[in-house]
């Protein structure tokens, strides 16, 4: 019974290596992350703003270094220079070299930069996280406080701080770090509402998550793609909120240099030294550029609609 059971030879076919491969993959497993990377890399104008944001922050911290000139020498001899070998920027009206203050002026920018994103981190995205997951009563009264901050012009404000206090890159940051977490706050909030509903934080609920391992460890993680886009795309805003208040009179104090404060001393002699005005405008174009750059990279990269 078997031997007539028997499938005979002739009817067996060897299978071509294009059919062996058809049900390949041909792609490894990839974590959500791991994804996001691959993703961004193909991403050329993001890839430039990283490696240009990269580069910048190589600049500020080890620039001074590696120059023979501080940025408050100076040299009354060698006023309003042009670019030259040993001046590669030229100098300002005061004969000092205009490149070391540029470089000083990014450590100023990526200071405010830093402490924007600190601040946006742990204040913007813990306040809207409790206010979205809690609801009723204490979302109304949250939300409330965040229309009356948000309500106060920046400039207002720093103008405020500058009276009570004193002029000076502590009281710009102290600025910027009081107000920028509002709208991270607002974004955060609009996330956990949307997130809070979802069966996975029912479950860890009916398991008996308390309510800070839920928002921490579940609904804020699973928030954070468009938490990192837009704590990129609010970076350069704070770089250019600083240098506005620098140009005004309200940043850092002389000889500090800032990219603000740099453009400011220039606009006197612009017609007779327009490089003046033209290195520090051009430092803060390309480091806005580059994280805006990065942040519509990042956009794309950590939508998971966009995942294969």
């Amino acid at each position: 019974m078997e031997e007539n059971m028997k499938i005979p030879d002739y009817m067996w076919e060897t299978l071509s290596r294009e059919e062996k491969d058809k049900e390949k993959i041909d792609r490894p497993v990839m974590t959500y992350w791991q994804d996001v990377w691959r993703r961004l890399k193909k991403n050329y104008l993001a890839m430039i703003g990283l490696v240009t944001i990269i580069l910048i922050f190589l600049i500020a911290i080890f620039g001074p270094y590696l120059s023979s000139y501080t940025f408050s020498d100076q040299d009354l001899e060698i006023t309003n220079q042009s670019m030259s070998m040993k001046h590669w920027f030229g100098t300002d009206s005061h004969g000092r070299d205009l490149l070391i203050r540029v470089i000083h002026g990014a450590r100023v920018s990526l200071t405010v930069a830093v402490v924007a994103s600190i601040v946006n981190f742990f204040i913007g995205i813990v306040y809207g996280g409790i206010s979205g997951y809690m609801g009723g009563k204490v979302d109304n009264i949250m939300m409330r406080i965040v229309d009356i901050i948000s309500t106060i012009p920046l400039v207002l404000y720093a103008i405020i701080l500058m009276v009570v206090l004193k002029r000076g890159l502590s009281s710009v940051i102290l600025a910027i770090g009081t107000i920028y977490w509002v709208r991270m706050a607002r974004i955060v909030r609009g996330q956990i509402l949307s997130l809070k509903e979802l069966e996975y934080v029912l479950a860890a609920k009916t398991l008996g998550a308390s309510t800070w391992r839920i928002l921490f460890r579940h609904l804020i993680p699973n928030a954070m793609g468009p938490i990192i886009v837009t704590m990129t795309m609010m970076i350069p805003s704070a770089i250019f909120t600083e240098s506005f208040l620098s140009f005004i009179g309200l940043g850092v104090s002389a000889p500090k240099p800032s990219w603000g404060s740099l453009a400011s001393d220039a606009l006197g002699g612009l017609t007779s030294y327009p490089y003046q005005l033209f290195f520090p405008s051009i430092a803060i174009c390309i480091t806005m550029l580059a994280f805006n750059f990065l942040g519509d990279g990042l956009r794309d990269a950590l939508d998971p609609r966009l995942r294969k």
